[in-house]
């Protein structure tokens, strides 16, 4: 059991070191990890003048570009 259990942690070992270096191989390619953003930026400018402006409250601006309120906060806060 001892040989079977070193096998699985080598193997481990080496699927963790291949996903690194294809991370990092795509990285140099300019691409990058990770969800992509619900809001185009001139989308979220105009949430930011809207709600500032007072034309419009967060809840009405997740309602209209269809994302979740916390999203709209998120982007006020930045």
């Amino acid at each position: 059991m001892q040989m079977v259990g070193a096998f699985a942690e080598f193997e481990r070992a080496m699927i963790r070191e291949r996903t690194l270096a294809g991370l990092e191989q795509a990285r140099l390619e300019g691409r990058v990890g990770g969800r992509r953003r619900k809001l185009l930026p001139h989308q979220e400018q105009d949430i930011r003048e809207s709600v500032q402006a007072g034309r419009r409250t967060a809840a009405q601006c997740a309602r209209l570009f269809g994302v979740h309120p916390s999203t709209i906060t998120r982007l006020l806060q930045r």
